[in-house]
């Protein structure tokens, strides 16, 4: 399948800002982080609210009393008619990539001629959950209050935390905590370096915030520190096992954001005389162990590259989430991908892993670093909680 059925071109593509947990965005819902990128994606695009004929968003945790009603809200709020429909998607940290991908499938199954996806996440507003109130408490008895979040992030089948789930890669690809940490100042650097350069500019909307100090523009990711020594980790205990590699310095931030993109048809975006930024060429998703999760990348990328009837060598970037350093070095290594093809702007261990959106901020990232750099063909993938990995496959025009 080395070709689709149509040409899908991507038109627009914007996010916010990325904030840390408990930061600038944590007053912001899920709902109103992706309503302001997809406006900004709206107005790059050049294509109308009014025809847009599907909403699809990828969100993970339900963190507002509106979440369930998120892409039709996301959608509304942006001006879609109401007469286009509108699907909340959750494939946990593939969830962005999932609302390209089944946008670009409406527009190959001619449901639409334009769409408009994303995700969005804001994990600072995950709730504390009391379980078993609507049943009542025996008297006396002091209800347990639960940190939903913190939950999640134990998959219940395997009974492991994702973090442990990268600690076994660790063992099994020989990665040590000297290789998460050093990779992690490369993310590090590498983030600072391209934020000084100015390459976040264009794929960023800025965002007021309103305060009683003032309103302030949001326009630059929050988490990063791009102070981090070696010595600094270094001191960071392991979180979740004892002599494990996996530290609060080497695994991806918990943070707030959103992006979104418009997608149409090669043909609609030249009968509305549209500039496309790039090309969607295939995607891929696979099953891989719960226990091993975060080596998905390491099997979804072949077969995104096997489905468009390429190759390895035919590839200019990647971009592989960087849930954990052991996790990220472990596909890495798997793959045999060349440091400097990979991550080049850094990734999550920097800017964050708003679950819901960090598909969605990879595509976008590589659309603006294609042209940025003149490159042709780019590669996002991530790996996703419970065992699978997603990838997507875009290409300058």
């Amino acid at each position: 399948m080395a070709k689709l059925g149509k040409d899908i071109v991507i038109v627009g593509a914007k996010r916010t800002a990325f904030g840390t947990m408990g930061g600038a965005l944590k007053g912001v819902t899920a709902t109103d982080l992706a309503v302001h990128a997809a406006k900004a994606a709206l107005a790059q695009s050049g294509v109308a609210a009014a025809e847009i004929g599907h909403v699809i968003v990828g969100n993970v945790v339900q963190s507002s009393a509106d979440a369930i009603y998120c892409a039709r809200h996301v959608g509304l709020k942006a001006g879609v008619p109401i007469e286009a429909p509108a699907l909340t998607v959750n494939r946990l940290c593939g969830s962005g990539f999932e609302a390209i991908v089944q946008g670009a499938q409406y527009l190959l199954m001619g449901d639409a001629e334009a769409v408009l996806v994303g995700g969005t996440e804001n994990m600072t507003q995950a709730p504390h959950v009391i379980r078993g109130g609507r049943d009542g408490f025996a008297f006396g008895k002091s209800p347990a209050i639960e940190d939903a979040l913190w939950s999640a992030l134990t998959d219940s089948y395997t009974k492991l935390p994702m973090a442990i789930t990268a600690e076994n890669l660790a063992e099994k690809y020989g990665i040590s905590r000297d290789d998460c940490d050093e990779y992690a100042l490369v993310s590090q650097k590498r983030w600072a370096e391209a934020n000084a350069a100015g390459a976040f500019k264009d794929e960023i909307a800025p965002l007021d915030l309103v305060s009683k100090k003032g309103t302030v523009s949001f326009a630059t990711d929050e988490h990063p520190r791009p102070q981090s020594t070696k010595e600094a980790l270094a001191k960071l205990a392991p979180v979740f096992k004892k002599d494990g590699v996996v530290t609060a310095g080497n695994a991806s931030g918990i943070c707030d954001g959103a992006a979104m993109l418009v997608l149409t048809t090669a043909e609609y975006a030249a009968k509305k005389g549209l500039q496309p930024l790039a090309r969607l060429l295939q995607w891929g998703v696979a099953g891989v162990d719960p226990s091993l999760m975060g080596i998905g990348p390491a099997y979804a990328i072949p077969q995104a590259l096997s489905r468009a009837g390429l190759t390895p060598a035919d590839v200019d970037l990647y971009d592989i989430n960087e849930a954990f350093a052991p996790q990220w070095l472990a596909c890495q290594k798997h793959l045999e991908i060349p440091l400097e093809k990979i991550n080049v702007n850094g990734g999550a261990i920097a800017l964050g892993h708003p679950l819901g959106a960090s598909g969605a901020r990879i595509t976008t990232n590589l659309v603006y670093t294609l042209k940025q750099k003149g490159k042709k063909i780019a590669v996002g993938s991530a790996c996703i909680g419970g065992g699978q990995g997603s990838a997507v496959i875009v290409e300058r025009v």
